[in-house]
């Protein structure tokens, strides 16, 4: 029988915090076979009091330890030295827990023997329409362009760290993560590959994910992912594939479009085409995103958030291609901190 340890780096997210553990009190799994590692980055916000003083009403075997700020690669890579579990697996503190993940994971990875795991993120039915809306952009494939993982996933794929497990093996074979500071998941998942270790994508094993909770936060984010896909191909080339242009291609076809369409009569019938092709993209993104929810706020709340997918993700793109352009040895896009309060 395999056992689990869940990994988690947190840096003042006690309320997510909270609302994880709620979630995972309810996971349908003997309690001797997994257990929660906290690895608290520094937190100013009453986390450790709050830990230590956790009793869990089923049972949960919770554990912290504690570092100054240095990131949630570190604070990972802190966890992985101390776990002890034959599967280490990495889970962001804003995700909650459907009752059968552990069955379902460790039912895939007694079958399959994979070295190392991704699964999907969703929404939950108490998550606020703008949550369920990014959801939408993150998950559809007009939005990702099937580069994510799903049913229509497009090539390999990458786990990435909000829901993925790796085993004991692969850590001691290949260590822990690096110091990039956009895309440190996906940088690990492509060393895992090169290692020579076998990857699987396991679709029931999702988890309920908030990512970001304003407008604001959710560009940002968008953003550095952009740039993160400049360090991670100049890195490794398999990383970096046609796909990944398209949101900046779509962002400077625009700009030189609206640009020339204002100024030169000409091109007016060009930018006439292009606002139409973009008001029928919104539109299926509306419906697609109407069925899925069955609301009318959501959906138009969806247009919004796909747009900031796709534009946002080709501005950090553009972004980081100046900054190489100009030498820089890695870009960077929103630095404030690791954690996405920006």
């Amino acid at each position: 029988m395999l056992n689990y340890t869940f990994i988690i780096p947190v840096y003042n997210r006690l309320s997510e915090v909270k609302e994880l553990l709620l979630s995972a009190e309810n996971i349908d799994f003997d309690r001797k076979r997994f257990d929660f590692l906290f690895v608290d980055d520094g937190s100013d916000d009453g986390f450790r009091e709050f830990i230590e003083n956790y009793r869990s009403p089923s049972g949960l075997i919770i554990s912290a330890v504690y570092q100054d700020n240095q990131g949630p690669g570190a604070a990972r890579n802190h966890g992985m030295a101390l776990a002890q579990g034959d599967y280490f697996i990495f889970i962001d503190s804003d995700c909650l827990f459907p009752s059968n993940y552990l069955k379902t994971t460790d039912s895939a990875l007694s079958k399959y023997k994979y070295d190392a795991y991704g699964g999907p993120d969703t929404h939950h039915p108490s998550f606020s329409r703008l949550l369920k809306a990014i959801n939408y952009s993150m998950t559809s494939f007009v939005g990702t362009g099937g580069t994510r993982g799903g049913k229509n996933q497009v090539g390999k794929y990458y786990p990435r760290s909000f829901n993925m497990g790796v085993s004991r093996k692969v850590f001691h074979t290949i260590g822990g993560m690096n110091d990039l500071r956009h895309g440190q998941d996906m940088d690990y998942s492509a060393r895992i590959y090169q290692a020579g270790f076998e990857v699987g994508f396991i679709i029931d094993a999702y988890v309920y994910h908030k990512r970001r909770t304003s407008i604001n936060q959710f560009f940002r984010q968008i953003f550095n992912w952009g740039v993160a896909r400049i360090n991670l191909g100049v890195r490794h080339k398999e990383l970096l594939k046609p796909v990944h242009f398209l949101p900046a291609l779509l962002v400077a076809f625009y700009g030189i479009i609206l640009i020339l369409g204002i100024f030169i009569p000409v091109f007016r019938g060009v930018l006439l085409l292009m606002l139409i092709g973009h008001a029928l993209v919104c539109m299926w993104a509306f419906v697609e995103s109407l069925l899925k929810y069955k609301s009318l706020r959501i959906s138009l709340l969806s247009i919004l958030t796909l747009n900031i997918q796709v534009f946002g993700y080709g501005a950090g793109f553009l972004y980081a291609l100046w900054q190489r352009a100009l030498g820089k040895k890695e870009a960077t896009g929103f630095v404030k901190n690791y954690y996405g309060k920006i």
